[in-house]
């Protein structure tokens, strides 16, 4: 058995969820790394794993390496997302642009999850913190009609983790929802300008951009174990982005 607790980061190959595995690898968490490519980074002592995780025998195979080395799971950040190929009119948006979105977005995180979880279930020998993190996007509550499905699956990972946060209480899984805002990635980069002037405008209360470390202290702060008596939560990443303001 591991002597230390192990992570698993889906996306975790750049922006945020490079982020994530680079804040908790420095804290002493062995983290695994997921992603599409056939090569990507390793964080530490945690290895990296090629899975697409809107296919489910990638999904069990990936979560399956991980107890075969390191015995346990402690936290899953469920990080991996894609964004729509073309931004355009709602009234044009195709269903094969709605299928992948959901299909990796929402269905994959859901069922990813849904696994992850009934093993760590099992895992009742180890007394340490297990919980569920999942990171999903102002886009989960803020319109924005030029992306519509990527809209559509954050909001549906917003209702999925609270059905987990119910349905693991009482197995001792805490389950929580990370909603950043305007982060600095590679995603975000061809409109930065557009998104520095807005910030500069005053559309956030703290006036920067977000950086995935940011985001990674929060899921950290969530790693701790500190906030045992909570479940279901949103913390937002946003600088403020989600106060009603005048």
């Amino acid at each position: 058995m591991h002597g230390k607790r192990v992570a698993l980061v889906t996306g975790a190959t750049r922006g945020i969820g490079r982020g994530i595995a680079e804040v908790l690898t420095a804290d002493g968490i062995t983290v695994c790394a997921v992603g599409t490519g056939k090569e990507g980074p390793s964080y530490g002592d945690g290895i990296y794993i090629q899975c697409d995780i809107s296919k489910e025998a990638d999904r069990i195979r990936a979560i399956d390496r991980i107890y075969d080395t390191y015995g346990r799971l402690d936290i899953l950040v469920n990080n991996a997302g894609v964004a729509p190929l073309v931004r355009g009119d709602l009234l044009d948006m195709s269903e094969e642009s709605l299928d992948r979105l959901i299909g990796i977005n929402l269905k994959g995180t859901f069922f990813l999850t849904q696994y992850a979880a009934k093993r760590m279930i099992k895992q009742k020998d180890i007394d340490t913190p297990r919980m569920i993190i999942t990171i999903t996007s102002i886009s989960a509550d803020t319109a924005s009609i030029s992306r519509g499905e990527y809209c559509i699956s954050k909001a549906g990972l917003a209702m999925t983790t609270k059905l987990f946060a119910d349905r693991l209480a009482p197995e001792g899984i805490c389950v929580y929802e990370v909603r950043p805002g305007i982060i600095e990635t590679d995603m975000t980069a061809v409109v930065k300008d557009r998104y520095d002037a807005l910030i500069e405008g005053g559309l956030l209360p703290i006036k920067r951009m977000g950086q995935p470390s940011d985001v990674g202290k929060i899921v950290l702060g969530l790693a701790s174990g500190l906030f045992a008596y909570s479940t279901g939560d949103i913390i937002h990443a946003d600088g403020g982005f989600h106060i009603s303001r005048l």
